[in-house]
């Protein structure tokens, strides 16, 4: 049975039709939120990203609920136009979009009120402590793919569609903050 609170955070886990799947994607959240610094709250007010310095206004599960709502609606598309020809299995986009960055959980740190990055995530980026996570939940490998390859890490390995399409729904939401922040 899923928390409530975690369903209050991810009412998007309602789209996975796996129940299974579903469950494994919330209890890996339950797992990060158990060994974070950070709270619920606190996911609701830090930066999405430390790269864009203290202007970026917006906040982590502001970024990490778009990215799962680009990758849902870009699947559901692919679905329609190329149908058996490129099919995306939206149960697995779906969970691996929600969770992609669960790994930041361990990553940052609060410091005087603002997120840094912590001991851990100086040693191990987020996609690595996220499969991790994941793992420990039985979360299954097309999902954890997903998490090892959103980020830069994944450009060295070869992408399933569902892993593309989470990859550039993650990147298309950051990059421009990226860019307009440098000035």
């Amino acid at each position: 049975m899923i928390k409530d609170e975690i369903l209050q955070l991810w009412p998007e886990l309602l789209w996975i039709t796996n129940e299974d799947l579903r469950e494994k994607t919330a209890q890996t959240w339950e797992l990060a939120l158990a060994k974070s610094v950070l709270t619920i709250n606190d996911l609701h007010t830090i930066p999405f990203t430390l790269l864009c310095g203290d202007d970026l206004q917006v906040s982590f599960m502001a970024h990490k609920r778009c990215v799962v709502h680009v990758a849902y609606e870009a699947g559901k598309k692919m679905n329609e136009f190329f149908k058996t020809n490129l099919p995306v299995n939206m149960d697995i986009l779906i969970s691996g979009a929600i969770l992609a960055d669960v790994g930041k959980l361990l990553e940052y740190e609060l410091k005087d009120g603002k997120a840094v990055t912590g001991n851990y995530g100086k040693y191990l980026r987020h996609p690595f402590s996220g499969v991790s996570l994941a793992e420990q939940c039985g979360v299954p490998p097309a999902v954890c793919h997903i998490i090892a390859t959103h980020a830069g890490e994944g450009d060295l390995l070869k992408r399933t569609t569902e892993a593309y399409i989470v990859h550039h729904a993650d990147f298309m939401t950051f990059l421009p903050f990226k860019e307009r922040l440098k000035g």
